[in-house]
């Protein structure tokens, strides 16, 4: 039973930061994707972001993905979540100036994981919000874990198992690229977008996508797959478009036709 037309929208990093720029925000983005979201005044809706130049950097530096191997490390955990706080803090100051009830949630609060993979999530305060018609803004975290200590837990990941565990009915990710391609369309003239994917189709895929260009901790565009998977093979639909290009997250939202890759289960 689906969760009345929820829909979970992830903002990647590479479009709300200049991803190369450590500690950067892309400002007109993240304002133009707050407008484009109260104005499409879709609900119930979940926002969660990736890191990019705020996140990624700090947890490479400090290797906090591979858990606790020196007390060192604490500090950095602290610095890399902070610097996601404050990143949040922007996207929810955005949708709010446009009138939306935004509201911040830590998933370092709510989740806990075993070896990177989640393995408790509290999602209460989640299905709270949401029936009050609040839009829980999410994000990748630095996350305690049972087994690492601590770890770096992707937005994606995120998406991923709260769209199972609250019914969602349809996933929305919004890249810097128009959706996925039979290769890197950065690097690669003839790569093809790939406009619609049974969950057959995707295992294919995998196999031919690499990790991201600039620093990521959580994995890329294969990372993005992997976690998509099991939302899929559940019946939630996917839709991978471009959020830099103006008007792709208000058509996504709605409904409409939009440039982008559509995923199934088939």
């Amino acid at each position: 039973m689906r969760n009345n037309g929820l829909i979970m929208l992830k903002l990647g990093g590479s479009v709300i930061t200049v991803k190369d720029k450590a500690l950067t925000p892309n400002t007109s983005a993240i304002r133009r994707l707050a407008e484009e979201i109260a104005s499409s005044q879709v609900s119930p809706l979940i926002i969660v972001h990736g890191g990019g130049s705020f996140g990624h950097p700090l947890a490479a530096k400090y290797h906090i993905v591979e858990g606790f191997m020196d007390k060192s490390q604490l500090e950095g955990f602290s610095r890399t979540h902070n610097a996601m706080m404050a990143l949040n803090m922007l996207v929810v100051e955005a949708l709010v100036g446009e009138g939306l009830p935004a509201f911040s949630i830590a998933p370092s609060s709510l989740i806990i994981t075993r070896r990177g993979r989640i393995q408790y999530i509290h999602k209460d305060p989640l299905a709270v919000a949401l029936k009050l018609g609040f839009i829980p803004v999410l994000y990748g975290d630095a996350v305690l874990d049972y087994e690492l200590g601590f770890t770096i837990l992707s937005g994606d990941q995120i998406l991923s198992k709260l769209a199972i565990e609250l019914n969602a009915n349809r996933i929305i990710i919004g890249v810097d690229v128009d959706g996925l391609y039979t290769a890197d369309p950065k690097i690669s003239p003839e790569a093809q977008l790939i406009t619609y994917l049974t969950i057959d189709r995707l295992e294919s895929l995998m196999s031919m996508l690499g990790g991201s260009r600039s620093i990521d901790v959580t994995g890329g565009m294969l990372g993005k797959i992997r976690e998509l998977k099991v939302p899929v093979m559940n019946g939630i639909e996917v839709l991978i478009v471009n959020a830099l290009k103006p008007n792709n997250i208000y058509r996504a939202l709605r409904g409409e036709e939009v440039v982008g890759t559509r995923i199934i289960r088939g």
